[in-house]
C-alpha cells in the first residue's frame, strides 16, 4: 500500500532511509558523511519539512493501512519537490532486505501519478554515481542522462519525460 507520510512516521521514515543510504555509501564515502550525528539531525530535519510539505509517499507492507503509521511495516520511502519549476525526485528509498520484491516500482509509479496530476512533463533526479544498482533501476523506468546537466558532484543527473496518459 502507498499513502502520504504523516509526522508520527517521521522516525521510521529517517531509520529506514539511513538504512538504505548506508548501503550505497559505505565503502565510497566517511561514515561521517552519511551517519554521523550531524548529517542524521540535517536528514531528519530535511524529511521533517518535506512530510510537512506533503511530498513523502510510504510504501508499507502486510498492513492494514492508515494514517500516521498505523498499518504496516514501513517498506520504502520517496520524496519529491519542485525547485526553479522543475520537478524532482529527491529521495526514493526501499528496505534493503526488501530490494527486488516490486516495493521500489510500486513507489515509482505512485510519484508519476503525483507528478502528472501536478502538472510535470519532466522529472529529475541525483543518483550516487557508485550506485549502480539505482542506476540501473532508473534505467528500467525509463530516466535517462539529462542533456543539459549530466553530473553533479559524484551524482549522475537522470532525466524522465513523462508521456501523455493514455486512456
Amino acid at each position: 500500500m502507498i499513502r502520504y507520510a504523516t509526522a508520527a512516521d517521521l522516525d521510521a521514515v529517517t531509520a529506514l532511509h539511513a538504512e538504505a543510504r548506508a548501503t550505497y555509501y559505505r565503502g565510497h564515502l566517511p561514515e561521517s558523511a552519511y551517519a554521523g550525528p550531524e548529517e542524521l539531525a540535517r536528514t531528519r530535519t530535511g524529511w521533517a519539512g518535506a512530510i510537512e510539505r506533503g511530498a513523502v509517499l510510504c510504501a508499507e507492507r502486510d498492513g492494514e493501512g492508515g494514517e500516521g503509521g498505523e498499518g504496516g511495516e514501513l517498506a520504502g520511502i520517496a520524496a519529491y519537490g519542485e525547485r526553479d519549476g522543475v520537478m524532482f525526485l529527491t529521495q526514493l528509498h526501499v528496505a534493503p532486505a526488501l530490494w527486488r520484491k516490486g516495493v521500489g516500482g510500486a513507489l515509482h509509479a505512485a510519484c508519476v501519478e503525483a507528478w502528472r496530476a501536478a502538472g510535470a512533463t519532466t522529472v529529475t533526479l541525483e543518483v550516487f554515481e557508485k550506485n549502480e544498482r539505482a542506476q540501473a533501476f532508473y534505467a528500467a523506468h525509463g530516466w535517462t542522462p539529462d542533456p543539459d546537466s549530466p553530473r553533479s558532484g559524484n551524482h549522475l543527473v537522470l532525466r524522465l519525460t513523462l508521456a501523455p496518459e493514455t486512456e
